[in-house]
């Protein structure tokens, strides 16, 4: 039934809670277009285009283009230099993301506990990540030179004979490089932590010492099980940044020597790309790269999952 007003005019019907809904729905859907455009093209965009420059015989960025199917897998399967950089990423991945992230949750368990001078600890776990990667490389370059800071100190303390050229050695570069990536990111995974653990009631903590537990079971079964669910948001993005982010500290500390031993996939894309310009080769890794990261990414995140 319409309602008059005092003229004796229908007055509009006010609309219904469905009609409201649907119209908060369309102004919302209208101030995401923005945003979803941007994703679109600059993130789907260049996500698709690896898979299509995977296909393409493609030597150079000025250089015809023509169709080559399959033929640069088959030939990043038969190359030598790809199953070493598999293996490099391979022990990359498995030392450096458990390591970190075990350590990073007890570093960040014991600021959360707020012991004295906790604010200022939380302000020297961040410096690893107000430094450049560049510097960090000059870091770890200082110390780990044949005249560096490491062998200048096994020399002071008479060991001498175990200085080696660590970055120069096939044995320990890799490691070296793992070693800078466990530095460069534990300071900053501590201090998400610390965040996460602080807003864990108070309650936990107290009713499992009051039943004998002591800190180190405290943290892993009463307080780890809670936060279960970030450790695994946290275990990706440090999986994605050893994955992806590692051709930095290469190119600027080993550029993959010696002899390939510290060549990683994502150091193995750049360089095909831009030193070797076979475009197609490197977006062949590059696929491999994707596949790598969402079948870690689907392991991590059923791993962490919450069962309950």
């Amino acid at each position: 039934m319409s309602v008059r007003s005092a003229t004796g005019q229908a007055a509009p019907a006010r609309p219904g809670p469905g009609q409201r809904k649907r119209r908060r729905g369309q102004r919302a859907t209208i101030l995401a277009l923005p945003a979803l455009a941007w994703y679109l093209i600059f993130m789907v965009g260049p996500m698709a285009a690896i898979f299509v420059i995977a296909a393409m015989n493609w030597p150079g960025m000025l250089q015809p283009v023509s169709f080559a199917g399959l033929d640069n897998f088959s030939t990043v399967l038969d190359d030598p230099v790809f199953w070493q950089a598999v293996r490099n990423t391979a022990v990359q991945l498995a030392i450096a993301v458990p390591v970190m992230i075990v350590c990073a949750y007890m570093v960040g368990y014991y600021v959360a506990q707020k012991p004295p001078g906790h604010r200022v600890i939380r302000y020297l776990l961040f410096v690893p990540g107000l430094i450049s990667t560049p510097a960090k490389a000059m870091v770890f370059y200082a110390a780990l030179s044949p005249d560096g800071l490491l062998n200048g100190a096994l020399q002071s303390i008479g060991l001498g004979s175990l200085s080696d050229a660590w970055l120069a050695n096939s044995g320990t570069a890799l490691f070296c490089l793992i070693a800078l990536d466990i530095w460069a990111g534990i300071g900053f995974t501590a201090v998400l932590f610390a965040a996460r653990l602080d807003s864990v009631p108070d309650e936990l903590g107290e009713a499992a010492q009051l039943d004998g537990a002591g800190h180190w079971r405290t943290m892993w079964r009463v307080h780890f099980p809670v936060i279960k669910d970030y450790v695994g948001v946290v275990t990706m993005l440090q999986f994605l940044w050893t994955l992806f982010g590692s051709a930095q500290q290469v190119l600027l500390l080993t550029q993959g020597g010696p002899a390939n031993s510290s060549t990683t996939l994502s150091f193995l894309v750049y360089q095909k790309a831009f030193i070797e310009t076979d475009l197609g080769y490197s977006q062949a890794i590059g696929v491999v790269l994707f596949l790598v990261g969402l079948v870690g990414l689907l392991s991590i995140r059923r791993t962490f999952r919450q069962t309950y």
